[in-house]
């Protein structure tokens, strides 16, 4: 193994005809068709779900820590128990880990909501997987642009995560239909709350355990 190897291996990975950069493409571009043709048909050209979600973190946490700004995410208001404002430290620093487990409570919702999709709990769990990941993509560019200029662009990166994620679930789940996209984004939106809601409720268990 040397430097020719690793060089390789990054040129494989940044590909793009195969790697991140051609998904990133398709999932900004075609999102549904990308990821139904991922789920049904051929899996060589997207790089693995999982493996995209957790660069796409990993990315975000260099970028938030390097321009510390990290302490202006929503996990961070959190100061209301001890225990809380650990768990959120640890997601902080692991975004990647962190959005798989949020993911499962997503997938719950939406495999409830949108039953007549065709999907299963799985299918929709690698879909949520690319979608979650482009969402973390864009809040390191608008990190990057806070970090560089100096103005707040919190509200802004989760609106346009909010409105690609509606869009992107929509297309897969949703038929393109507004009532399909509407029960997507209510779907997104009721798996972000449960997660931190449970939370915040086993932090405060362990909090009263404690005393």
């Amino acid at each position: 193994m040397d430097s020719h190897y690793i060089i390789h291996e990054v040129m494989h990975v940044l590909h793009f005809e195969k790697g991140i950069l051609y998904t990133i493409r398709e999932l900004l571009v075609r999102p549904g068709e990308s990821i139904r043709r991922f789920l049904t048909e051929d899996r060589s050209r997207l790089i693995k779900p999982v493996i995209f979600l957790i660069i796409s973190s990993l990315l975000y946490t260099l970028v938030t820590h390097f321009f510390h700004i990290e302490k202006d995410h929503i996990v961070s208001d959190a100061t209301k128990y001890a225990t809380f404002a650990a768990i959120t430290e640890w997601i902080e620093n692991h975004y990647g880990y962190a959005n798989i487990i949020m993911g499962l409570f997503i997938g719950t919702w939406l495999r409830l909501f949108m039953r007549k999709s065709g999907y299963n709990f799985y299918e929709i769990l690698i879909a949520l997987c690319f979608v979650i990941g482009i969402g973390m993509l864009i809040y390191t560019v608008f990190a990057l642009v806070q970090g560089l200029s100096g103005i707040n662009m919190k509200l802004v990166s989760e609106c346009v995560t909010l409105i690609y994620c509606m869009w992107a679930i929509g297309q897969l789940l949703g038929g393109k239909r507004v009532k399909g996209y509407i029960l997507c984004l209510a779907g997104y939106l009721l798996g972000i709350v449960s997660f931190w809601m449970t939370v915040e409720l086993l932090a405060a268990l362990v909090d009263r355990f404690k005393h």
